[in-house]
């Protein structure tokens, strides 16, 4: 039984599709990710740490997404006011709806606006910070330490592009987020004054199938930037940090994010790698009416894959199960590996109900009623 459902199972799905070459980015650090699976296609440095400047403010608006009321009024304080440019120049007790400051701080990248932010949400900057390195460490971040709300260089602050990859993808799954960082301009009023500015992020304009995200730049991290795109069933992530410094390096971080997003739609193709129903077999079923039943496979599963990429299956089942059985019981799953690792799994289920064969079941029926009838009598 073992022997055939390892036959059945190693099987080897082969994608064919077009193969680009690996994208040529000046970018230090960058990492393609597919959106859906987390699963990361290609890279470069992508482990490495580095300044990521203003892509921090991800995390920044996602913490105030899911803590506070959008339409919540902050009060700017001093530390606010403050803060180095870029800014709107908020000024201590100016009152600002939430939702504005996080337009302000995603759109054009402002400090102050993020720090008023961190203040309302957790009453400090170190506190909000500490509530960012908590999140991190939620997502699966391997090394990232949040010391500033708005990116700007301090001690140990710092990154890697596969965690801000992984920061990116959670926060586009909140659609607010998406809402947000897709608005191409903003206009509102605080207590003293009135704002208007536009979406600084040239992908949402320049790339079919753009999201966003968020760019950066420091002295010291260079030009950054967090991007994502989605054509019908494909949505790719793409982290670049340090593409360059100057004039050249604000106009490469684009190439390089566009590069790397082409290499993604040219390369990877979605394939349904478990199909709903997919049969998985049999099983034996012991003390049953019959002596095995056919299984499927209940979840699909689809992936972005290469050409050159190759799908193994393993099940993990036992070699027999007891009646009674029930349709659609699970039974075991089926994981689907990619280059050694699992890309996902679905749930394997009996296709029918079994009862208990006759004289098995009328053993029972009558030990069940010796015990409900015995219950608590002594002897």
């Amino acid at each position: 039984m073992q022997k055939a459902l390892a036959l059945f199972f190693c099987l080897v799905l082969t994608v064919k599709t077009v193969y680009a070459a690996e994208p040529n980015v000046a970018a230090q650090a960058a990492v393609l990710m597919d959106m859906d699976s987390g699963r990361v296609l290609w890279g470069k440095n992508e482990e490495q740490p580095m300044s990521m400047a203003s892509t921090t403010k991800i995390m920044t608006a996602i913490i105030a997404l899911e803590r506070c009321d959008m339409n919540d009024t902050v009060t700017v304080g001093k530390n606010a006011v403050l803060a180095p440019p870029v800014k709107m120049y908020l000024s201590e007790g100016e009152q600002v709806r939430m939702y504005d400051l996080l337009l302000a701080m995603m759109l054009q990248s402002y400090n102050d606006s993020a720090v008023a932010v961190a203040e309302h949400v957790c009453g400090s900057v170190e506190e909000f910070c500490e509530a960012m390195n908590l999140k991190a460490e939620e997502l699966g971040c391997k090394d990232t330490f949040f010391e500033t709300p708005n990116g700007l260089d301090k001690g140990s602050h710092h990154s890697t592009a596969y965690d801000m990859a992984l920061i990116t993808r959670y926060a586009l799954e909140n659609d607010d987020f998406v809402k947000l960082i897709n608005t191409p301009s903003a206009q509102f009023k605080s207590s003293k004054k009135s704002y208007s500015f536009v979406n600084k992020d040239r992908l949402l304009r320049e790339y079919e199938g753009a999201l966003g995200v968020k760019t950066g730049f420091t002295g010291k991290a260079g030009q950054c930037f967090a991007g994502a795109a989605r054509r019908g069933g494909e949505g790719y992530v793409s982290v670049v940090l340090a593409s360059g410094w100057g004039s050249k390096g604000k106009e490469q971080k684009w190439i390089d994010t566009k590069r790397i997003l082409d290499y993604g739609f040219d390369t990877f193709e979605l394939k349904n790698i478990i199909e709903e129903n997919r049969k998985a077999g049999s099983i034996a079923v012991k003390r049953g009416e019959k002596e095995n039943t056919a299984l499927v496979c209940r979840d699909p599963v689809s992936l972005v894959m290469s050409s050159d990429e190759e799908v193994t299956y393993k099940a993990e089942l036992p070699e027999v199960i007891e009646a009674p059985v029930k349709k659609g019981q699970r039974v075991g799953t089926l994981a689907a590996y990619i280059n050694g690792v699992c890309a996902g799994q679905s749930a394997v289920v009996c296709t029918e109900d079994i009862a208990r064969s006759g004289f098995e079941a009328y053993i029972l029926d009558i030990f069940n009623f010796f015990v409900s009838n015995c219950s608590g009598n002594v002897i």
